[in-house]
């Protein structure tokens, strides 16, 4: 059965693609030399990418960057640095670039993390109130509140790699909480959770995308399927139909409505949808199941 779909970002939310930065201009935004740049790569701080061979970063990585410049400067090597952020990983199952997403709190003679309001000593998982002799002016804000729109850049970033689904999903979440009228983030958000087996969150997520946007064929789709799973198979109908009203060629609607109306025992309802999802994608893996059941025997079945 065709599942879920995420959407692209709108025109009015930025890109798929991601700005990147080639390492001179790093260099002159940050004031840092290449052999501090390769010093911190060498420790796995920081990870760029590669494009035409050549290393670029993401806004992600500049944070980083400033984040290791502001913190050796302050008297922490950066080998302890590493120490911390391998434990930070191992302690809180972080991925990615993980000092682009933390605030970090030093006073001259221990470091912290602080994540999700919690302040957590990285080493040992312990949690604190905040640290012992610690100043206003010794703690350092390492990511100032992004925007939905950077949210939202960090969440399709993430979203192409397997290992930072997690990421992702939680960068929607803070798209969703700067800016809870664009439909986009709750399909997206929806769709992430709905592979990973969470159905139930995947339908409160396509449930807001059409409260956002009533007209949106991709979030009814979404919402029927995603209940179809759930063996709300009326409440899927609903919604299916919906979807093929509002965008006539969505192939997988059609597919997914014949389906339920199938399952409900309305076959002849089902009819002219096997035969409307092969008109539009005939060649597809759902294709063969579609003529079966448009076959001559099925049909002459139907009418008695």
């Amino acid at each position: 059965m065709p599942a879920p779909i995420s959407t692209p970002s709108a025109s009015a939310t930025p890109p798929k693609t991601i700005n990147v930065f080639p390492q001179t201009k790093v260099r002159r935004l940050l004031g840092i030399t290449t052999q501090q740049m390769n010093h911190w790569e060498r420790l796995r701080l920081v990870e760029p990418q590669l494009h035409d061979q050549k290393k670029v970063y993401t806004f992600a990585d500049l944070i980083a960057l400033k984040t290791i410049k502001q913190l050796t400067r302050r008297g922490l090597p950066a080998t302890r640095l590493r120490n911390v952020v391998e434990a930070f990983r191992r302690q809180m199952q972080a991925a990615g670039v993980p000092l682009a997403e933390l605030r970090i709190l030093h006073n001259g003679r221990s470091i912290a993390v602080e994540h999700d309001g919690l302040i957590v000593d990285p080493i040992s998982g312990q949690m604190h109130l905040r640290l012992e002799g610690e100043k206003r002016e010794n703690r350092l804000e390492v990511m100032p509140k992004r925007s939905a729109e950077k949210w939202l850049a960090l969440a399709l970033q993430c979203e192409g790699n397997p290992e930072l689904r997690d990421q992702a999903i939680q960068a929607y979440r803070h798209v969703i909480e700067g800016a809870p009228d664009w439909v986009e983030p709750y399909i997206n958000l929806g769709t992430l959770l709905f592979e990973q087996g969470d159905r139930p969150g995947a339908v409160a997520c396509y449930r807001q995308a059409v409260a956002v946007d009533t007209e949106s064929a991709l979030a009814h789709f979404n919402l029927g399927t995603a209940l179809d799973e759930l063996k709300e198979t009326r409440a899927a109908c609903e919604h299916l139909r919906m979807a093929v009203r509002l965008q006539p060629d969505l192939a997988d609607a059609h597919y997914n409505l014949a389906r339920v109306y199938d399952s409900l025992g309305h076959y002849r309802l089902a009819l002219p949808h096997w035969r409307r999802y092969l008109e539009l994608d005939p060649h597809s893996s759902w294709s063969e199941i579609a003529r079966q059941r448009l076959t001559p025997v099925k049909s002459l079945q139907l009418r008695h």
